[in-house]
């Protein structure tokens, strides 16, 4: 349940990511609507985040938070806010994903 619980933590941080990017080029309601959202993200995924850390390893935890945050948010960028995607960059989001599945693994 942990597990399951982080990776839910993991896309909240990738909502608020995404809600800043949102409020960057947003004015007037919809900036205060933006950064609400973000707020209310980051609240959700802080919480959860703490609540993971109870039982799993704080550096396991900690660092399959960030990088499905990372990995996330590259892809929001991708597909949302036409960043590039060229070889080199989907190849170390690739060597990330890797990681994190390995991190997963070796975990208790």
């Amino acid at each position: 349940m942990n597990w399951i619980l982080l990776i839910i933590a993991g896309l909240f941080e990738v909502a608020f990511a995404t809600c800043l990017g949102k409020a960057k080029t947003a004015t007037g309601n919809a900036a205060l609507f933006w950064y609400t959202a973000f707020l209310v993200c980051l609240i959700i995924s802080m919480s959860l985040l703490v609540k993971v850390t109870r039982e799993l390893p704080i550096g396991t935890a900690y660092a399959v938070w960030t990088g499905i945050g990372a990995v996330g948010t590259v892809l929001i960028g991708i597909f949302v806010f036409n960043e590039p995607a060229h070889f080199w960059r989907l190849l170390f989001l690739t060597t990330l994903i890797i990681s994190l599945v390995g991190l997963k693994f070796v975990s208790q």
